[in-house]
């Protein structure tokens, strides 16, 4: 082993999964119950309940990723829905919990069908303000009303070209922007003007391509907001594993005996993800831990005061030596925690002074371990 070491971290995809599932269900520690099987399993070393456990978190992490989509959806329509003043019913979202997935999947088909059926709704809502801008009827009639004016109607504008104008216009998506809305009226404003049925043709021709920009820029506008959400998701799972790794590497050092200063202090916004672990019998020793996005560590013994003597060398080397036992020990520990890891360098015991630290030691009370503990096992 050696007294300087980096190490790659790895998560097992059970704690993975689980501090995912944790984030939905709301919970600031601890693992979900699916998931914690599968993590059980691995350390005690039975492969076959660790995929059976790993297989029924995978599909359970799915189904509520699955009514996320859903509640997003449903609070987006909802939103389309206050801006538009529609009256269109809309399916309550679901808050996850710990449903069966069977359960879950099921309210997610029966919602798609009232969701697809809502945002037609509210498409045919927008035609029919759309229709009332152009042809000045009541939107609460939309293009189901006399469309003609009040004087007979001419060819043109007979009961044909109102029913394609209403299919053209109810494929406008009922989240457009204003902008794009002003657009495809202007466009369909000119079907009262047209005095042949080319002329009308042609208009209606307009129409359905601005009526296609503008759903493609609200694709766009959709596709941006899922992109950010999906970030989003992504930097609050970075954060949940970054959290995990350094809780986990202070739980192995101080169940071992170690001092831990920094620890979960580090998870403050103004933290680096170093930890120092030190112990009572190491008045002249600390070991510096840092953790990088909870994917590579490096660990360097110190000294708190200058080596003064040969017998000072001599201890550094005893002490090098004692600190390569304890992370072995570690790594078995945390390995059983689901946090693997894969030594990419090393320095020998001995082989290199060790440099002191600039800053005091200062080694953590067993009352504030204990309540770091107890924070974490909530």
């Amino acid at each position: 082993m050696s007294s300087g070491v980096e190490a790659d971290i790895a998560l097992d995809s059970a704690v993975v999964l689980s501090l995912g599932m944790n984030r939905v269900l709301g919970r600031t520690a601890g693992l979900a119950g699916r998931g914690a099987e599968a993590l059980a399993a691995l350390a005690a070393g039975k492969a076959e309940a660790r995929a059976a456990a790993l297989a029924e978190a995978e599909s359970y992490d799915q189904a509520l990723r699955q009514v996320l989509e859903r509640n997003a959806r449903i609070a987006a329509l909802a939103e389309t829905r206050e801006k538009l003043a529609a009256d269109v019913a809309l399916p309550e979202p679901l808050p996850p919990s710990e449903q069966p997935a069977e359960e879950l999947t099921a309210w997610c088909a029966a919602t798609d069908t009232e969701l697809d059926a809502a945002e037609r709704a509210l498409s045919e809502h927008l035609a029919g303000q759309v229709a009332a801008e152009i042809f000045a009827v009541p939107a609460g009639e939309g293009l189901h009303a006399d469309l003609g004016a009040p004087t007979p109607p001419r060819p043109m504008e007979g009961a044909e070209v109102h029913r394609t104008l209403e299919r053209v216009l109810a494929r406008l998506l009922p989240d457009a922007t204003e902008a794009d809305r002003r657009a495809v009226a202007e466009a369909a404003r000119l079907l009262a003007g047209a005095v042949s049925p080319e002329e009308a043709e042609g208009v209606l021709t307009e129409v359905r391509l601005r009526v296609g920009a503008a759903n493609r820029r609200t694709e766009e506008v959709r596709a941006e907001e899922r992109r950010r959400a999906e970030e989003r998701d992504a930097a609050e799972q970075a954060e949940a594993e970054r959290r995990y790794v350094l809780g986990s590497i202070t739980s192995a050092f101080e169940e071992m005996g170690y001092d831990v200063e920094g620890g979960f202090e580090t998870l403050a916004p103004a933290g680096d993800g170093t930890v120092v672990l030190s112990r009572g019998s190491w008045p002249d020793h600390s070991v510096r831990m840092r953790v990088d996005d909870a994917a590579h560590v490096r660990a360097k013994m110190v000294r708190t005061r200058p080596a003064r003597s040969e017998d000072d060398r001599r201890l550094d080397v005893e002490r090098e030596r004692e600190w390569c036992e304890a992370f072995e020990a570690a790594r078995e520990r945390l390995a059983a925690a689901g946090v693997r890891s894969e030594v990419t360098w090393r320095l020998a015991p001995g082989v290199q002074e060790l440099p002191v630290s600039g800053a005091a030691r200062q080694t953590g009370s067993r009352p504030a371990q204990r309540e770091r503990r107890r924070e974490r096992e909530k």
